[in-house]
This record gives C-alpha cells, sequence and structure tokens, in this order.
C-alpha cells in the first residue's frame, strides 16, 4: 500500500506548487529509478528518501521501481534503505524536461559508495553493503542470545560400536548467523556453530535421483586433509526436484511475531520484506493467511488466494511490532487457520518468523517443543525464519523446526531472504520426504574406527532406525544433504581411550573375508510425505581412496572451517590457511556467489583469530 501512496503525495506537492498557472510545470524535472541486488534481482520495498529542493520519500513496487515527478531543477540526493543490507546513496542533477534515470544496486560486503549523476542518463551504480557501525558496535552487555552446548561427536570403535544413525538435516540457519556475527566482527560462540548446517549451506551437485526412490545416494573417500593417516568419507544425498509444472498447490499460514522484541530493522521489517518476495512468487491455487501473535494471538489475513497479491501485500504493510510474546496462543490459532484449509495432496504448512523470544503463556523450551509435537501429527508441517540479534533464541527455534517436521533458517538480510523463499523455495516449502535417517554400518576388516562430523543433535539410538514411530528429519524438493566421517583405517589406532578386546563378539564382527574390500554400507529410511510406513534404500562403499574431488574438497574445506570455529579437540592439523587453499581450489561452479563468499568469510574469521588476544580465561 505503501508503494502506491508515496508517488501520489509527488504529484499532490507538485500541483500546489504550481497553482495557479500551468507554465510552471515546464520548469519541471523527473527521476526514474529501480533498484536491485548484485545477481541483477529487483528488490521490492526499498524506501526511497529524496532530499534537494524537497525532501520525499516513496518505497519500490513489486518491480523494484520508484518515482520521483515534477521536481525542481537542482541536485538531490536519494538514499536507498531496506532491513538487511547498508543504504546506498546516489546523488542526481534534476533538469527541466528531462527524466533522470537510476539503477541503484545494493549488496552485501562492500563499503557505502555515493555516485554523482548529472543531466539524463541510463544507469548508476550506488554500492553499498555490509553492516553499519551501529550493528557492528552492538551493546553487548544486553546480549541475551542463547545457544545450545554441544558436545562434539568423538571417535568411536567399530570393534564396540559399529553402526552409526542419524536423522538428516537440512537446517542452514547456522550458516548465515556465523555469517552475520563474523561480519560484526568477532568470532561466534561454539554453540552457533553447526557443523552439518555449514555444510548443507551448499547444494552440492550430486546426481540426481533415477529410480522410484525420491533421492539418491552418492559416497566418495579421499585422504582426510587434517590428518594424513586417516579417510574422510562423504556420503551425500540428492532429492528430487520437481517442475514449476508439477508443483503442488501450497496452503501457507505465515505466524509472525510482532512483539516488541521484533521492534528493529532487522526484525519485522526484514519480514516484511522477506514476505513481499514470496508474495511475487504465488501462483492462483495456492492460499495465504497471516496470524499474529504479541501479548495476544489474532487473523490479521483469512487464507486468500494467491491471486489476491495486493491484498496480501496490504497486509504485509500493516504489521506493526508491540506488546510481549504469547507464541504458543499463536501457534495453536496458525495450525488450526491450516487444518481449516487443508489441501490434499498438496503443501500444508505454518512458517514462523521470530526472535525466538517467548516470554509470555507457555514459555518453557520443552512445553513448545511438545506443543508442536501434537500438532504435526495433522499433516501440517513447520518452518521457521529466525531474525534478529541481541536476544536471538536459537536453541528454542532449531528445536521447534525439528520436531515440527520442518526447517529453520536464518535471515541475515534481503539477500539471504531471497536464497530461501525464492531461488530454493521447492526445497523450503515443498517436502519430498520425511523422518528420513541414516545409518552407516562399518567393516571392521577394513575400519578401525571412525567419527561422524557434526550432526550432535540428531544422533540416533541404532535401534530407531527401524522404528517408524521415531520422528526425524524432512527432505525438501531440490534438496542436497551432506555428511563427512573421519575414518581410522585398519592397523591405525583410534584416538581417544581404549577398550579391552570383546571375547565373545570378535567372530560376529570379523564377518566374511569375501567382504574384506568393503568399508561402509550406508542405509538410508525414508517416508512419504503422508506416509506412515518406512521405505529402505542402501549403498556399499569400497575402501578404495581416490584423490579429492570438487564436493568432497569444498565440503572438507567448509567442514574444517567448522571445527575451528568449534575449536574441536579433534581439529588434527587443521588452520585456516588450509581452508581458504581448498576452497578456492575446488570452488567449482559458483553463479550465485556463494562459495566466494564464503572464502570471504573465512578469511575474515582467519584475521579475527589472529587478533583475538589470550585473556586469563583462554
Amino acid at each position: 500500500m505503501r508503494a502506491r501512496i508515496a508517488p501520489l503525495v509527488v504529484v499532490v506537492l507538485c500541483l500546489s506548487t504550481l497553482l495557479p498557472g500551468r507554465a510552471a510545470q515546464a520548469d519541471r524535472g523527473r527521476i526514474e529509478g529501480t533498484v536491485a541486488d548484485v545477481s541483477g534481482a529487483v528488490l521490492p520495498g526499498v524506501t526511497i528518501a529524496l532530499n534537494g529542493r524537497v525532501s520525499l520519500k516513496t518505497v519500490t513496487d513489486g518491480r523494484g521501481a520508484f518515482i520521483f515527478d515534477c521536481l525542481l531543477p537542482g541536485r538531490y540526493m536519494l538514499e536507498a534503505t531496506i532491513a538487511g543490507f547498508a543504504s546506498a546513496r546516489v546523488e542526481a542533477d534534476v533538469r527541466a524536461q528531462h527524466t533522470t534515470r537510476l539503477a541503484m544496486q545494493m549488496r552485501v560486503g562492500a563499503l557505502q559508495e555515493t555516485i554523482t549523476v548529472t543531466g539524463e542518463v541510463p544507469l548508476v551504480n550506488a554500492q553499498s553493503a555490509g553492516w553499519s557501525s551501529q550493528h557492528r558496535a552492538r551493546d553487548r552487555a544486553h546480549d541475551t542470545e542463547t545457544y545450545d552446548h554441544l558436545d562434539e561427536n568423538a571417535f568411536k570403535h567399530v570393534s564396540t560400536d559399529p553402526l552409526s544413525t542419524f536423522s538428516v538435516d537440512v537446517d542452514t540457519a547456522s550458516y548465515a548467523n556465523v555469517r552475520r556475527i563474523l561480519r560484526e566482527g568477532r568470532l561466534p560462540d561454539p554453540g552457533a556453530v553447526r557443523v552439518e548446517e555449514l555444510i548443507n549451506y551448499f547444494r552440492l551437485p550430486y546426481p540426481a535421483p533415477t529410480g522410484e526412490a525420491p533421492f539418491a545416494i552418492t559416497t566418495q573417500v579421499a585422504e582426510c586433509p587434517w590428518n594424513p593417516q586417516h579417510r574422510l568419507a562423504l556420503v551425500g544425498i540428492q532429492g528430487r526436484s520437481l517442475p514449476a509444472r508439477d508443483s503442488m498447490p501450497r496452503n501457507l499460514v505465515f505466524l509472525i511475531d510482532v512483539s516488541g522484541s521484533m521492534n528493529s530493522p532487522d526484525k519485522l521489517p526484514l519480514v516484511q520484506s522477506a514476505m513481499r518476495l514470496l508474495v511475487q512468487e504465488l501462483r492462483d491455487e495456492d492460499r495465504v493467511a497471516i496470524v499474529l501473535y504479541a501479548g495476544a494471538s489474532g487473523l490479521a489475513l483469512p487464507s486468500t488466494s494467491g491471486r489476491e497479491k495486493a491484498t496480501i501485500s496490504r497486509a504485509i504493510a500493516d504489521l506493526k511490532p508491540g506488546g510481549s510474546t504469547n507464541g504458543a496462543a499463536g501457534i495453536l490459532l496458525a495450525y488450526r487457520t491450516a487444518r481449516q484449509h487443508f489441501i490434499t495432496g498438496g503443501v500444508n504448512r505454518v512458517v514462523l518468523a521470530t526472535d525466538g523470544d517467548f516470554n509470555v503463556g507457555v514459555t518453557s523450551q520443552d512445553a513448545l517443543v511438545r506443543l508442536i509435537e501434537d500438532e504435526r501429527e495433522s499433516g501440517v508441517f513447520l518452518s521457521v525464519l529466525g531474525v534478529g540479534t541481541g536476544n536471538l533464541k536459537d536453541s528454542t527455534m532449531e528445536k521447534l523446526a525439528d520436531k515440527g517436521n520442518g526447517n529453520y533458517a536464518y535471515l541475515d538480510s534481503l539477500h539471504e531472504a531471497r536464497k530461501v523463499l525464492v531461488h530454493e523455495i521447492g526445497g523450503t516449502l515443498t517436502a519430498i520426504a520425511k523422518d528420513v535417517k541414516i545409518q552407516v554400518e562399518f567393516n571392521p576388516r577394513a575400519v578401525d574406527g571412525y567419527r561422524l562430523i557434526g550432526y550432535e543433535n540428531r544422533l540416533l539410538a541404532d535401534e530407531d532406525f527401524n522404528d517408524d514411530k521415531k520422528d526425524a528429519g524432512e527432505i525438501g524438493a531440490g534438496h542436497s544433504v551432506t555428511a563427512l566421517y573421519e575414518i581410522v583405517p585398519k592397523g591405525v589406532r583410534t584416538p581417544g581411550r581404549t577398550r579391552d578386546p570383546l571375547k565373545y563378539q570378535r567372530e560376529a564382527f570379523v564377518g566374511s573375508r569375501a567382504r574384506a574390500n568393503e568399508m561402509m554400507t550406508v542405509a538410508v529410511r525414508f517416508k512419504a510425505p503422508d506416509g506412515s510406513r518406512s521405505a529402505r534404500i542402501e549403498t556399499v562403499v569400497t575402501g578404495t581412496t581416490t584423490a579429492m574431488a570438487e564436493n568432497l574438497g569444498f565440503a572438507s574445506a567448509v567442514a574444517e572451517f567448522g571445527i575451528l570455529l568449534r575449536q574441536s579437540k579433534h581439529a588434527g592439523t587443521t588452520s585456516f590457511g588450509s581452508v581458504l587453499e581448498r576452497a578456492r581450489r575446488y570452488r567449482g561452479d559458483d553463479p550465485e556467489g556463494y562459495r566466494a563468499e564464503f572464502i570471504e568469510l573465512a578469511a575474515t574469521a582467519a584475521r579475527l583469530t589472529r587478533d583475538r588476544r589470550p585473556t586469563t580465561n583462554d
């Protein structure tokens, strides 16, 4: 709605200055412009402030366009602002009876630049990004961000623990949050670093499934970069992509936190901008509702057809923060709304956008998790979009998404919102399998020990693998999932505490000599999104070590980055120099620039680590 009102204000001001005569109109000029990110994707909802002989404001429309009409000749400064990007500025000269055309560009990671424009020009790049000084200088004394303490996985002996079982994890929140923290000029809390989420931020190009199963398994084994005596094994799962024509209709309920804690540019305004991006992707058969929660919950937008984009956009623009946070009441209303408009065979999902600071009603993490577990039985899945700094409750949001058969993403910028809600919308919203579990059985003839890198809060008991009542992760359309094992070959001592050899179990573990060349068997169990019985696929991995290839090379660099940030006791010879060398070598095809950005972050982490001064507590 704001995007329509602002240009009308400009026109009224112009007419009021011209009355009573018309001749003065010939003395006026005009500015037309567009705003886009560095990939060329337009940015709707950007506030454009114009200052000069008059001061005006407008908002870019769905095409990223804006207009200032009937301007007196002279020099003007235009400033573009939106949550998640630093402001972009451009100076432009307006001439009578001329239109000055601007194309402003906003990007993440560069310094702000002001450019002067004179006369009628076709293109201007006003580059700005990174985080403003106020973000970097955030008051740490009031920081109440909470993260789970994660005891990293230890090495296990195959003679006593031949099975490794865990739930898949396609969340990416940890990577975006770590990126935000590094750009603030500090190292993250080790609990904020979930290594599997760093790795799975990158959709590695595995072969697509060709059979009836919704995904395919890929494996590779190479020398471990940070311990040459060990091997590094990659297990990759590629989910089936759905062509646009086959995409299922979506019944979406946005559950928006509008409490007082969301009153910050990087919180509710960023959520609003992200939702505007999603609105542009809606089809006529899709439906959207908006549920708000603060001190009380309410339905801000009844379930509305995707064809009514203007109605949905007005509801988004009307969101205002205020009050305390009664999340439980909002959750119940959101699920009830989703059930009322349930689409059989379609996508039925609640999308929760919050900083996770629940402080009224049901507030304990365990009680909220139980509430989500009860609601997921309806067939409605849950996605969580985390936002904000200072009081981010990462632990709560990660658990809610996990128990709600959903995924958890952290939005540190509109650039990230575009990745999650536009470029990867199929994987974010459309599940192709649920309760997906992986179980790896290691051959004691070839392997002495192993360590699963990451997935600490996704571990399952071995018997859970065949238990269809046990909850596990979901995989979305087009998602890829990567797991890495550091493997100790037979004949090399496994780190950690040793045990006496088992007297009665040895014969069972030795097995057939015919399988001596097998290193491990990877099995995956999964259910259809609306199913209750699981299916199983598996593949055998030989002990053949190959040269490092692109997928394992880049994934290993990201894993090493996480191991260093976690301050792992299993770090071996890891170093940021090694991370950077391998990330550059195996960067490969990088059309969106995500891998180049990772290299930038690794360099930042290296500098911060060098600059860190030891204290008495270190």
